[in-house]
This record gives structure tokens, sequence and C-alpha cells, in this order.
């Protein structure tokens, strides 16, 4: 019984520890998609044009 009450409190914390950098990871795809897919500056637009269109992201 306590190996079962042991691998759960694991599997809780392991999902805790999980859950900052899913976030993050989420936060910074929606950036890359969002802000440099609207951005106004050539640079960031070209940087990342090939990769839009890949994914099906329209820029034009």
């Amino acid at each position: 019984m306590n190996s079962t009450v042991s691998s759960a409190a694991q599997s809780t914390s392991s999902r805790a520890a999980i859950l900052p950098v899913a976030l993050l990871s989420a936060f910074i795809g929606a950036f890359v998609v969002f802000g440099v897919g609207f951005a106004h500056s050539n640079v960031l637009h070209n940087a990342a044009h090939d990769s839009r269109h890949a994914l099906g992201f329209p820029c034009h």
C-alpha cells in the first residue's frame, strides 16, 4: 500500500513540476506565432517567414 501512495505522490509532484514549463512553452510559442507573425519589422518577419508558411500561418 505504501508503494501505491508513494507512486501517486511522485506522479503529482512531477505534474506540478511540468506545469510551469508547459505554460512558459505555450507563452513563448504564442509569442513566436503571433508576435513575430504580425511584426512590422522586416528582419523579424523574414526570419520566421518559411516556418510560418510551413505551419499554415498566413502573413501576407
